[in-house]
């Protein structure tokens, strides 16, 4: 018998929400809006690292590839560069569902 997923491992996938899905989840935009440097802070503290790296494409880069999220380093610089508050919630949308899923 051959192990053709590593345990721990996700099917590659996309992120649930969309970069502009703000609907969804009001709370994290309005929070974004008020203090973006907070809701870094947050997502590094949910990452377990240092608070300082939350807002990086690094930390979204890590993200996606501990779950295996289709995307490539260029795009999430791009991503930044183009619409980084709309990329830093959208990351948090992404960590509080995978909470709620129970695989984060």
């Amino acid at each position: 018998m051959a192990v053709t997923n590593q345990p721990g491992s996700y099917q590659p996938s996309d992120f649930q929400t969309g970069l502009c899905d703000c609907c969804d989840d009001c709370g994290t935009c309005c929070y974004a809006l008020c203090c973006l440097p907070c809701l870094g802070c947050s997502i590094a503290s949910d990452m377990d690292e240092c608070c300082l790296c939350g807002l990086t494409v690094l930390m979204r880069s890590v993200y996606r590839t501990k779950y295996n999220i289709n995307g490539s380093l260029c795009n999430d610089y791009m991503t930044y560069m183009c619409c980084g508050m709309c990329a830093v919630c959208q990351l948090k949308r992404d960590i509080d569902r995978r909470k709620e899923q129970g695989i984060f």
